[in-house]
């Protein structure tokens, strides 16, 4: 496979998974709606290192450690469910108290800039699929007579980019009804409807076999 054919298939892949609803766009859209642009801008660039650390490690053939591994691999999946049901519950308890938005008027329930690049990290770096994704997927696309590290980190790059465009897209949506959202009922429905989808995301994380 040539470079030119290598970068085309992967992009049209990567375009592919970055539009399927998943819990990434789950995480950015209710920064954007709870937060602003700065908040989502900043959850998508965690979201983004991670599948670049992602993308890295498995052309460096680290990720290869949690396949091998039984127990690297739980440990990964059950730090991941931790981390969700966590999410899960500050969500849902923000919901049930009915916390506004911060910027409206100056109450608690929305992360910071920093704390949602962390969040958007940590639900890419506890994410197993990642591994499984770029250790099955990558390979097929590495082009011949390119250093498989350097080959890796490039294809992770256009995966971040081409994600990053599609999160533009629903953080400028998601900005157009805010009006309504910023409401204490519409933070509720956000905070609850993000709770229980990243619970969902844990239960079967959990389950998963």
């Amino acid at each position: 496979m040539t470079l030119s054919e290598s970068l085309l298939g992967f992009t049209l892949l990567a375009a592919v998974v970055a539009v399927t609803p998943g819990l990434d766009t789950v995480l950015v859209l209710r920064q954007a709606l709870r937060g602003g642009r700065r908040e989502a801008f900043a959850a998508a660039a965690g979201i983004g290192l991670g599948a670049l650390l992602w993308g890295i490690g498995a052309a460096a053939g680290v990720a290869a450690l949690f396949l091998a591994s039984q127990l690297a691999y739980q440990g990964l999946r059950w730090a991941g469910v931790a981390f969700l049901t966590y999410l899960a519950f500050t969500y849902l308890r923000a919901a049930w108290r009915g916390e506004v938005a911060a910027r409206d008027l100056g109450v608690g329930g929305v992360d910071t800039a920093r704390e949602a690049f962390v969040r958007g990290l940590l639900t890419d770096l506890l994410n197993p699929k990642m591994a499984v994704f770029y250790l099955t997927v990558l390979p097929l696309f590495l082009p011949a007579g390119c250093p498989p590290a350097l080959a890796g980190a490039m294809l992770a790059a256009v995966h971040v980019l081409v994600a990053f465009v599609w999160f533009t897209v629903v953080i400028l949506g998601a900005n157009a009804v805010r009006g309504f959202l910023a409401s204490r009922r519409g933070t509720r429905i956000v905070d609850g409807t993000a709770g229980v989808a990243m619970l969902g995301f844990g239960v079967a994380l959990g389950l998963e076999r």
